[in-house]
Order: structure tokens, then sequence, then C-alpha cells
């Protein structure tokens, strides 16, 4: 991926989800990939006696998204070292202290907490036992930098969603795009952030006037479903828009945005959408012949090596930032839109990559995540 637009270390990663020992393969509605039920929890046994452990946030490890893809991260890590492993699936934001607790209890070395909504039982079990060493996947607190055990691993996905905001404008055919968020939270709005300012500078370069609905930039303020989980109502959301005339959806909603792909398959190829945190064509294949692209998160990548980290000695509380320039964020093949997506259009977005990577064009967005 260094060398182009798509994903290298991610992909390969992202791909090996469909090859991870799961109850099914991703991408069905069955899936899963660790144990599920309530507030369940799990644990393996490895020849060390490290132990690793993960909390899901309410979206579960099979949600086809960022805990699926945390989640593989955990397993990958505990494959190449040898080591204990322990996991526990929230399904509510009540479980989500008890659940934290739940993995100390277990005598864990590391505790991997999932997703903003976690960031204040994790800073608080942080601070109560400094002798296990913590991470969180989607949050860096300024309050985090003076708790020597807890490291943020957090992505520019403005960058990203700039990309693929671009690539929709050049792909609507009613000159509408839409996005919708799941909750109104930082990691979501950063998505939608650099979504619509990608299509606006495709207006600008193009002189032409695609819109975005669903997000107002400059009122930081949209659509949100008001959940990850509710499927119904990213369905709703996104029918919504498309009946406004929107024909390419960007739903940030983790599995509530799944509905938004339900739509676009029962459009019959007038609606389109592109995914995001892992490879849709690869977590949510069923529905890959009306995804676009995806903007992607390499969390995997960062919660394998924050592992491998706490094990060997070098973990540091420093904020992990995935970027287009290390590849931890950024634009999945187009599979099978691949001969769909104009060369020109292909060539440009390589183009504007670059252009991120250097400084050239600077993305505003309030979300974006500092070192």
């Amino acid at each position: 991926m260094k060398k182009s637009l798509f994903v290298g270390s991610a992909l390969s990663a992202a791909l090996a989800l469909t090859l991870a020992s799961c109850a099914s393969a991703p991408g069905t509605e069955t899936s899963s990939a660790a144990p599920s039920g309530s507030t369940s929890a799990s644990a393996s046994g490895g020849t060390s006696d490290f132990k690793a452990c993960m909390v899901s946030d309410s979206g579960g490890f099979d949600d086809k998204s960022f805990n699926q893809t945390s989640y593989k991260g955990m397993t990958d890590a505990a494959s190449e070292l040898g080591i204990q492993t322990g996991e526990v699936e929230s399904n509510s934001t009540a479980d989500y202290a008890k659940n934290v607790q739940s993995m100390v209890d277990s005598d864990c070395n590391i505790i991997v907490t999932v997703g903003f909504a976690l960031s204040d039982d994790t800073l608080a079990a942080a601070k109560k036992h400094p002798d296990i060493k913590f991470a969180i996947v989607d949050n860096n607190d300024a309050s985090y930098a003076a708790v020597k055990n807890l490291k943020p691993l957090v992505f520019n996905t403005a960058e990203s969603s700039f990309l693929a905001g671009y690539v929709a404008a050049g792909m609507t055919k009613t000159g509408k795009v839409a996005t919708f968020g799941g909750m109104k939270y930082p990691t979501v709005t950063i998505f939608m952030d650099g979504f619509a300012q990608g299509v606006a500078y495709y207006n600008t370069q193009k002189s032409t006037s695609v819109s975005v609905l669903g997000w107002d930039a400059a009122k930081q303020d949209g659509q949100f479903v008001g959940s990850f989980e509710d499927q119904k109502g990213g369905q709703r959301t996104a029918d919504n828009l498309i009946s406004q005339g929107a024909d390419i959806v960007f739903p940030v909603a983790g599995p509530a945005g799944i509905g938004a792909l339900q739509s676009a398959k029962a459009s019959s190829g007038k609606v389109n959408a592109i995914w995001v945190d892992t490879d849709g064509c690869v977590s949510a294949q069923t529905y890959c012949s009306n995804i676009i692209t995806s903007v992607y998160k390499g969390m995997d990548v960062a919660v394998s090596d924050v592992i491998k980290a706490a094990k060997d000695g070098s973990y540091s509380n420093k904020a992990y930032v995935g970027t287009l320039d290390n590849d931890g964020t950024g634009v999945a093949p187009y599979h099978d839109f691949d001969a769909k997506v104009p060369a020109d259009l292909k060539a440009e977005v390589d183009a504007l990559k670059a252009d991120i990577i250097s400084g050239k064009i600077k993305i505003s967005s309030k979300s974006q995540p500092t070192s």
C-alpha cells in the first residue's frame, strides 16, 4: 500500500478475517468473531503466562466493523506470540464498567477497550490499576497523557474519508450523495467531515455542484440513528436520504450501517454505498456488489502492535495515530466497481492521497486526532 492508494498490510489483515476461526465467515448475517450473548466472556490458553484481554463496545465482536477488526488484532497477536487471551462482549453501556473490571479480575497483563464510549470506564480502571497496561481504540482524551499505563489508538479518518468523498462525487449520477452516523461522537463526525470536504474539493476542481445530504460541516450537525446496533433505524435513515435523491450513501454507524447496505442492495443498482472501518467486501461481503469502496482503519495492526509492545517491554502511553502516511487508514480496493470507476478518477484519488500526505491539501475537522 505504501506505493499505491490501496491497503497493504491492513488489506492482508482484513482479508484474513475470512480465514479466521469464526462461527461463520465475516459478511454473513450470523457471523461471530467471538462468543456472543448477554455480557459474555471467554478466554483462550496459550503457552505463555502473558495474557491480553479485550472489552467490546455494545456493537459486539461480530459487528463487521471496528470491534471485529480490533478483535482480530488480539487473535493475531495471540497466534504469533502464543499468549493467553480473554474477552468480554458488551451489549449495552451499562456493561462497560463491570466488563472492564471482569478483565482486571482475570489477571490480564494488558486490557484493550474498543470504542469512544468506553473512555470514562477505561480511564478509571487504568488509574485504579497502574500495574495493568491499557489501550483504548478510538479516543485520545487530554486527561490520558498523565496516565502512564493507558495508550490511545486513534485514526485520522478525515484524510481517508476525503478520498471517499471525492470518489462519491465522481460516481454519483443524481448529483446527491449522503452520509449519516450512529451517534454523534467525534470518531463518527470525523468521517463525515472528511467525506463532505472531499465532495467540496471535487466540486471546486470540476466546477460541479454535488451536494451532501445528512451532514452540515459548518454546523457540525446532521443525521444520526441514535444507536450503533439498530439496523432498521439505519435502513430508515438511509431510505430517507435516498428519497431525497442520494444515490451513494456513506454510513458511519457500525452494525446500524448494514441497514444502508440493505437499502442499496434492494435498489437494483440505483443506489450504492461506501463502507467504513474495514473493507466491506470482506466484512460484509453479502453486499459487495453495492460497495464502491471502503474507508478502513488499521485497528487490527494497531491492537496487535500494542499487545506485542506490552509483552516485550517497549509499551509506552504515547498515542498511536493512524494516517494515510503510515497506512493506519486509507481507502480499500474497488472490488466489483473496479471496472466502473473511471481510470482518470482513480488516478486523481492517488494524486490526492499524495497531496494530503505532503500537506499540500489540508483537511479541517475538529475531530482530527493529534499525537
